[in-house]
């Protein structure tokens, strides 16, 4: 009876496997028997084409996102290396279910267009894949930046290329109708560089080319920095402000970037060594140039921040990290904590010392006058806080009963009543209220 019952078992799943191949698979899919439902790729390619990133193979605790799942079977592959998975795709396909539920797999499976979901519908991930999808879309660079503002750690972007050549301009092509492998849905061909390009621009701190196969080129995305904190002497940081509004208002809904202004003793500063992170996310700059009286560095807020509250900092290579400022995205309010024996004596415009009203504009400044700092404190461990986004300071009185700190003000901010506080070391001074004006 054994033998019969695996005979009949074995061939009702023949029966099974020629039934989905005739479906049209473009995955083969293995089942847990072995038997391999036949697809236009092969097992063999579609792991090689996986194994063009660094995706370890134990993924217990992860979260993936597979962006473009079709079939599935890079969103079962990564299932059976231990993430927890949502496959995303425009269309509902029948094919992943089938085969989702020949494998026993508990993918979650998600339909919407990667150029109008976004974290706020589906979550964040660890690691993104971004297979065979950016060529197929008629707005790339927004379907990067939404899979940037997904992605925690690592997205694996493959994408059809016009050239191979990694010292071409970068630039890419626009198909109208079927002019790419006669398609209606193949919008875009970027060349290398141009892929590189858009992926930084989307908001990915650093962009590593992997590989190209047969027109494919692979790319890994990277959220954060790898280049070691260094030991040098740390960037002071002079100013922080939208670079253009140039003031403290920051928006996640708004393709906002974010300027530092910062002193350092480096003469070769450039886009390449310049390192800003804002809430715990790296930024490559967009540019970099030295002011005169110091360095400036303009980088995107990176997406799929939330509202609220971030620390901002930045570091050059072999550098220590400056200190972290607050900068608020999407605040309306805020509330000081008012947990420290600290006192604010006087406020002061920086140039006219008139008391609580202080000028802004260009070149605009703040004294503010604090009672129990302590000796030791200096001017790394003091920042000014205006209604909530921090002001680093960049002076400092060596002693004194009531010592005076000086601040820069961005350049346009707007005029009003303001609620300004003190904090060293976490801790924060009760407030108190400034009236800005022209």
């Amino acid at each position: 009876m054994s033998e019969a019952r695996d005979s009949q078992f074995i061939a009702d799943n023949q029966r099974q496997v020629e039934r989905l191949s005739k479906l049209g698979w473009y995955h083969s899919i293995e089942l847990p028997d072995g038997s391999v439902i036949p697809g236009h790729q092969s097992l063999e390619q579609q792991r090689n084409r996986l194994r063009q990133f660094h995706i370890p193979e134990d993924l217990t605790g992860k979260r993936v996102l597979d962006i473009g799942a079709w079939d599935g079977w890079f969103s079962f592959e990564m299932e059976r290396r231990g993430a927890q998975v949502m496959a995303l795709d425009s269309a509902k396909n029948t094919r992943l279910l089938e085969a989702r539920s020949l494998l026993g797999s508990r993918i979650e499976y998600h339909i919407g267009d990667i150029c109008r979901v976004t974290s706020k519908d589906i979550g964040t991930f660890d690691i993104v894949l971004f297979l065979g999808v950016l060529y197929h879309l008629k707005h790339p660079l927004l379907a990067l930046e939404n899979v940037c503002g997904m992605c925690r750690d690592m997205a694996c972007i493959e994408s059809f290329v016009t050239e191979s050549s990694l010292d071409a301009i970068p630039s890419m092509e626009f198909y109208e109708t079927t002019e790419l492998r006669g398609q209606l849905d193949n919008w875009c061909g970027p060349n290398i560089p141009c892929l590189l390009a858009m992926a930084r621009t989307a908001g990915f701190a650093r962009v590593q080319f992997e590989s190209v196969l047969a027109e494919r080129a692979h790319v890994s995305a990277y959220r954060g920095w790898n280049q070691p904190v260094g030991n040098g002497l740390a960037p002071q940081i002079l100013c922080i402000e939208n670079s253009e509004t140039h003031d403290h208002r920051f928006s996640a809904a708004a393709d906002h970037y974010l300027t530092f202004y910062f002193a350092h003793e480096g003469t070769a500063l450039t886009c390449d060594n310049v390192y800003p992170e804002i809430g715990g996310f790296g930024s490559r700059p967009i540019y970099v140039a030295n002011t005169g009286g110091g360095w400036q560095a303009s980088c995107k807020i990176p997406p799929g921040l939330a509202p609220g509250w971030h620390n901002a900092r930045l570091r050059v290579e072999g550098s220590r990290c400056s200190p972290e400022f607050q900068i608020g995205l999407d605040v309306k309010t805020w509330q000081p904590t008012g947990r420290s024996m600290l006192e604010v004596t006087r406020l002061a415009d920086g140039k006219t010392f008139e008391s609580h009203r202080i000028r802004t504009g260009e070149g605009s400044s703040l004294s503010i006058w604090v009672a129990g700092l302590p000796p030791e404190a200096t001017i790394a461990d003091v920042k000014v806080r205006l209604n909530g986004t921090d002001l680093p300071a960049v002076w400092l009185a060596p002693d004194g009963e009531s010592r005076q700190i000086n601040a820069l003000l961005p350049a346009g901010l707007e005029p009003g009543t303001a609620s300004i506080t003190v904090v060293f070391n976490n801790t924060e001074t009760q407030a108190r209220e400034a009236e800005l004006h022209r």
